[in-house]
């Protein structure tokens, strides 16, 4: 969506900012929209990773180790049966 713009749509958002905000404030607006897109980009980042991490974890076979609590229960009774 953003990549649609160019230049010229570009240039006319950033006379209109100036037009609104003023000389004075928009560099400190500048700052705050850099510092804000850097904390998204971080948090993303860690989010992904986390998702990453979480995939590559061994997940636990338990079912695997409730079926050879069953076969050592079934050799257990066929043992107290003979």
């Amino acid at each position: 969506m953003i990549g649609n713009i160019g230049v010229p749509g570009l240039i006319l958002i950033l006379v209109i900012a100036l037009i609104v905000f003023g000389p004075n404030k928009l560099p400190e607006l500048g700052r705050a929209v850099g510092r804000t897109l850097k904390e998204f980009k971080g948090a993303t980042k860690d989010l992904t990773s986390s998702l990453d991490d979480e995939d590559e974890k061994p997940r636990p076979k338990k079912k695997v180790v409730k079926e050879e609590e069953t076969v050592v229960e079934a050799k257990e009774d066929t043992n107290e049966q003979k």
